[in-house]
């Protein structure tokens, strides 16, 4: 069997080191290690002191209890602490697909839950988002990829790279089609916490009495991606078939990460966190579209309900690849091409950066644009 690589992840560890405007990635601008001490209440000299020592396999209790606590019935036991979502995508695949099973993936997405499903024999099912209607889902094809019964069905909510958000009624539909089928729904939540203003946060759809899992991370709202902490909280049974694929793929997760981590989700801290992102997100996002309006009818654009990101459709003749390499090469920028999430004619740019070093970029893209 072929192996698939994993197109957007293959893309970003070939071009992004190096690189001057990196408008690739999909979280907000990233905190130093004594920014993130300093909001979350961190005692720099007892971090100092700490033992780096292996942690917890599945996380240290003080983690898996904050984190438990963002999930209405959930306790400790249905945590599993990860080496960011990523491993987290990869144990659920690797416990819920088998050669020949079936998964829905509503698309376009972050393809790696779906890429480990191919590499593990699985047939992938995709279940496309209507453009022409702000993405939403099409409950008509969600409907009819449900025979044969799925393994699973595969959300990313809010998505990337679309930054939207399920309606209530949409959320209705995936989760009947869910419980009617018998499929694990496993809602990939890493955006949560980056809505823009005015925006609640966004419901998590696990339900402690139903077949859900929920994949999580600091990397997103949180501003921490290098810290590599996500989390997978799920039924006991499957955190239990996990944590044995986990302890074959990376044992534990980071002792200095998870006491990090500790800090990050209490109450206080998570909210003066999530602030920040918002701010950054909300200031990036108008500079963003004060570029765009520079070119009238050359951008389509349904703006992000949420999420450092715009995926931004363009017309230019010009395929997503192609452009994406002449604004690397050209200007040193980095966007990630369409062509990635299978949406060709299309970009995904990120926004939630310094303001100047925001500008600057953004005047190298436009510059290149409309020579082209």
């Amino acid at each position: 069997m072929a192996f698939q690589p994993f197109a957007v992840e293959q893309y970003l560890s070939e071009t992004e080191h190096g690189v001057r405007y990196n408008f690739s990635e999909s979280g907000v601008h990233p905190m130093t290690l004594g920014d993130a001490c300093a909001l979350a209440g961190v005692d720099r000299e007892a971090l100092w002191e700490g033992v780096l020592d292996y942690p917890q396999v599945n996380g240290s209790d003080r983690l898996r209890a904050a984190i438990a606590g963002l999930y209405p019935g959930a306790g400790p036991e249905n945590v599993l602490v990860t080496v960011g979502a990523t491993e987290a995508n990869t144990l659920v695949a690797g416990a819920l697909l088998r050669p020949g099973a079936r998964m829905l993936t509503l698309t376009p997405t972050y393809g790696q839950l779906p890429g480990n499903g191919v590499n593990l024999g699985a047939q992938v099912v995709e279940v496309p988002l209507s453009a022409s209607d702000g993405w939403r889902l099409d409950p008509c094809a969600l409907r009819a990829a449900l025979s044969p019964a799925p393994a699973l069905i595969h959300v990313v909510n809010p998505n990337n790279p679309t930054g939207q958000i399920l309606s209530d009624a949409d959320r209705m539909v995936l989760e009947d089609a869910a419980d009617g089928s018998g499929a694990w729904l496993v809602a990939d939540e890493v955006y949560g916490g980056t809505e823009r203003a005015g925006r609640a946060p966004t419901a998590s759809l696990w339900r402690a009495d139903a077949r859900r899992i929920v994949i999580n991370s600091l990397s997103k709202a949180y501003g921490l991606p290098g810290l590599r902490l996500g989390w997978v909280v799920a039924p006991e049974e499957i955190i239990t078939a996990m944590w044995r694929r986990h302890e074959y793929a990376a044992i534990a997760a980071p002792i200095l990460s998870m006491v990090l981590a500790e800090a990050v989700l209490q109450p206080a801290a998570r909210a003066r966190i999530t602030a920040r992102a918002r701010g950054l997100i909300d200031r990036g996002f108008e500079t963003f579209q004060r570029h765009l309006r520079t070119l009238p009818g050359m951008f389509t654009l349904t703006p992000p309900m949420a999420s450092a990101m715009s995926f931004v459709g363009y017309d230019l003749p010009i395929g997503s690849e192609d452009l994406a390499r002449r604004l690397r090469t050209e200007c040193d920028v980095l966007v990630v091409p369409g062509a990635r999430f299978g949406c060709e004619g299309h970009f995904r740019f990120s926004s939630a950066l310094p303001e100047d070093h925001l500008e600057a970029g953004l005047s190298r893209m436009m510059d290149l644009i409309k020579a082209l």
